[in-house]
């Protein structure tokens, strides 16, 4: 493990710089590929806007949401931590239209994420609350890029 960073704020977008700020120690030392780098900040601050216009959608302001951020030798691991009321992921991405078919604004994040994440989950932990996990290779052994399987 080479970083290992924790961040807790409230269920604000207004939270969003922070989160974007906080999550730039994962790019030390820096990705060699800006794109792949440009797609975790996606990742990441896709996942926040989503808890909290949806899973938290309906809780007050106040209501926590925990982020963790790993950073490995090959790839990025996020997790976010919600507390709304339960959400079938790979259902949601089954009934949610391709991009070019997608006229309404739901569901976009969300496509966007699977698209670009290598694995992404969304489960009920021991503790009752969710967690949003993302995981994202920045590099492999070989020094390709390598593909994950999203689950």
């Amino acid at each position: 493990m080479k970083n290992k960073i924790y961040l807790k704020v409230n269920t604000d977008l207004i939270a969003s710089p922070q989160v974007l700020s906080w999550f730039e120690q994962m790019n030390l030392p820096p990705i060699p590929d800006k794109q792949i780098w440009w797609q975790c900040q996606t990742l990441m601050i896709e996942g926040f806007t989503n808890i909290v216009e949806h899973a938290h959608k309906n809780l007050p302001i106040e209501t926590p949401i925990e982020m963790e951020a790993i950073r490995l030798d090959e790839y990025i691991e996020i997790r976010i931590w919600s507390q709304g009321k339960p959400f079938d992921l790979k259902q949601q991405l089954r009934q949610t239209c391709e991009f070019e078919e997608n006229e309404q604004e739901r569901g976009r994040g969300l496509k966007i994420m699977s698209a670009i994440a290598d694995k992404l989950s969304y489960d009920l932990t021991v503790d009752n609350r969710y967690c949003l996990f993302i995981s994202k290779y920045y590099q492999s052994c070989n020094g390709s890029q390598e593909l994950g399987v999203k689950s």
